[in-house]
Parts: C-alpha cells; structure tokens; sequence
C-alpha cells in the first residue's frame, strides 16, 4: 500500500469497510501500459470502477472507453468523452438500449450473434459492428466461460452478412478470461481471428480491427509477470499471424488500471471456533461477498489481507484462519479451503486492509442486503 493511501486511512479514520482509492496509480498504470503498447488504443473497461474522478482522469489522458450498458455510456460522456471514443461492447443488448445509445452518438458495436446482430442493424444503421469469438480461458482467475463469443465458423457468417443488413464489419474481439496468468494464451485467440480476417477477405468482405479484449492481471497475492511481458507477447503474436499489414489494435483493460490503485480498510467483527477442538478460527469482518468481494465466490481472487498486530516472525506468530463476512447468508464465507493465515494476536476491533482491491468491488457490492449500506468509496 503506497503512502498517500495510508496518510489518508490514518489522517482521515474514516468508517468501515470503505474503499480508498489513489487516482494516481490509475494514471500511472495507463501511462504505463500504453507506452509498451503504443499500437494499441486503450478502451477503459468502465464496469471494474465507474467513479466519476476515475473516468474523468483518463478521459484527461485521452483514453477510450469499453461500456456495457446505456448509463455506462452516459457516465462516460458526463466525464468529457466523446462518443467516437466509445464501444458498446455488451454482446447481449435490448434494441431500446441499442437505438439509445446511436441517439447519443455511439458508432460501435459488439455482438456474437445473428439476433444480435439484427438488432444493431435495425436500431443503429450504418454502425460499425465487430464479432465476439468464443475462447477457453485457460490459465485466468476469473474465467468467462461460455456466455460470450461465437467460434470461428460462425464470426466468418455472420461478418459476411452484415452489409447486407446496412452495418460495417469492422473487426472481431475475444477475451482471454480476467486475471490472466500466461503471456502467451492471447496467441490462440490472434491466431484464430488472423484466420478469420483471411477468410472473408478472400469473399470481399475487408475487416479493420482486432479487440484484445482485457485479462491483464494485478498483482493480489502472487506476482504476476509485468504489463511488459504481455505486450510483448501480444506484439510477437500479432506480427506473426498477420505480418507487416497490422489491423487498427483495441485493447479493453479494466482491472490492470484500477486494480492495485485501491485498499479496502474493514474491521473484525468476531472471532471464533466451532468447537474446542476446530484447528481453525473464524475471522468475520464487515465486508464479504455482498459488500463488494464477490470476486472470491469459489475462492478465485485471493486477495492480500495485512493487519498491525503481526510480531516478529509471521510462521510463528499466525494460524490458519478462515475468513468470512458478516451477512445472515451461509455462502459469504471468502476463504475456507485457500491458506490464510492471520495474527494470533488479532482482536474484535482490529482494522485489517485488503490490497488491490480497486476493480470489481463498489460495483458488485449490494444496494442494501440484510440492510448494509454500499461500500463507501474515498478517491484521492
């Protein structure tokens, strides 16, 4: 945790749970990806953290933006974007919602199917349209499994046909799966639409832009290879499938940007076993699954959790804990089966920070459950 956040926590000891993010990393984790991929325009994925001050830093920095819904779109356009710079990129879209957006000026639009397609070409004529391809996600966190894209086969379909419906085939987009482990596993995804592109050129049909997608990790409790890694990976794999012609390159990060830009401050609020002989204690803080943490649902995101009350060695002076949130709902628990371990010396009371936790949280957490307020937010 760097010092601002920390001066913040200690000068300002605001309630808990809350969330305190530094627009400062936001920035600096732009900067740093798009000067290591400079053929790339950035698309901020707004659903890992919609705050105003987060949109309006990068619209500052010139970024575009990845939106999945119409009040998405109006935040972004609140910001001081433009709608050139926006993507509609939710392949699962009411027309309403679709004919909405086109009112507000948006010309780009993701899809993955005929139905789909057929909406956007019925509610926004004349837009640009890009296909979603459906890809494993092996090696990812946060896998997304089937919901999304369509296989090779039927992206080459359903391109063609869109001139005939009055849109532009434009490009074709995939997602390697969020917190993406390997470098490499964006190659078969490259590789698959390279194919695609050549296919429909050889019928006349010339697409301009591949979308990457995100997947770009951040750092929770292991390291992950730096951004470097991964645009390198990209670059080689791009220049590899489609040689010295290059397409117009998207890339959609969300929680890259805004991931290690944040600290959550929670409070233990009980501690306990469930017998005298339990080998493990039960750690119960204010914020779980509902409060905004949902991301540990089947114990995938393993956030770092620090406290004051470690002294001297960690091995010795810790055990095994299980930790969970204070909702009437069996399934808040965050970490059962996964190692953590917390202080022995740990107290009812004590404040316990939890890292990286800037994406994904304030906009899972629940309006009210069980009558707890939304996790309160500081942007500094």
């Amino acid at each position: 945790m760097n010092e601002k956040i920390t001066r913040f926590l200690t000068d300002h000891r605001p309630a808990t749970p809350c969330l305190v993010i530094d627009i400062d990393v936001v920035e600096q984790n732009y900067k740093t990806l798009t000067e290591s991929l400079q053929a790339a325009w950035v698309y901020y994925a707004v659903k890992a953290n919609p705050a105003p001050e987060i949109l309006k830093r990068l619209v500052a920095l010139g970024s575009c933006f990845d939106t999945a819904s119409v009040p998405e779109i109006e935040m972004v356009l609140a910001a001081g974007a433009r709608p050139n710079q926006i993507s509609y990129g939710n392949t699962i879209k009411k027309q309403a919602d679709i004919a909405r957006a086109y009112d507000l000026g948006v010309r780009l639009f993701a899809f993955d199917s005929d139905a789909e397609l057929d909406k956007i070409a019925a509610a926004a004529p004349g837009s640009r349209v890009f296909c979603r391809l459906l890809t494993s996600n092996e090696g990812a966190e946060w896998p997304l499994s089937r919901k999304f894209g369509c296989d090779s086969e039927m992206a080459f379909s359903l391109l063609r046909s869109a001139p005939d419906k009055g849109v532009v085939p434009y490009g074709l987009s995939f997602h390697v799966g969020s917190q993406q482990r390997y470098p490499n596993q964006w190659d078969t995804a490259i590789a698959a639409a390279a194919s695609v592109f050549t296919a429909l050129q050889e019928v006349g049909v010339n697409l301009r832009m591949i979308n990457l997608g995100g997947g770009l990790p951040t750092r929770y409790r292991k390291d992950v290879p730096p951004v470097e890694r991964y645009t390198q990976a990209i670059m080689a794999s791009l220049s590899r499938h489609f040689g010295d012609l290059l397409p117009e390159i998207l890339i959609e990060p969300g929680r890259a940007l805004v991931g290690s830009a944040g600290v959550i401050e929670s409070e233990v609020v009980l501690i306990s076993k469930k017998s005298f002989h339990d080998s493990k204690r039960w750690v119960y803080l204010d914020i779980g699954k509902f409060g905004g943490l949902i991301e540990t649902m089947d114990e995938a995101i393993h956030y770092e959790f620090t406290c004051d009350r470690i002294v001297g060695d960690q091995e010795t002076n810790c055990e095994l804990s299980i930790i969970a949130g204070p909702t009437c709902d069996s399934t808040d628990v965050l970490y059962e089966r996964t190692e953590y371990k917390l202080p022995i010396a740990l107290q009812i009371g004590d404040h316990v920070r939890i890292h990286a936790a800037g994406a994904y949280t304030t906009t899972y957490a629940s309006i009210g459950f069980n009558g707890f307020a939304p996790l309160t937010e500081y942007y500094i």
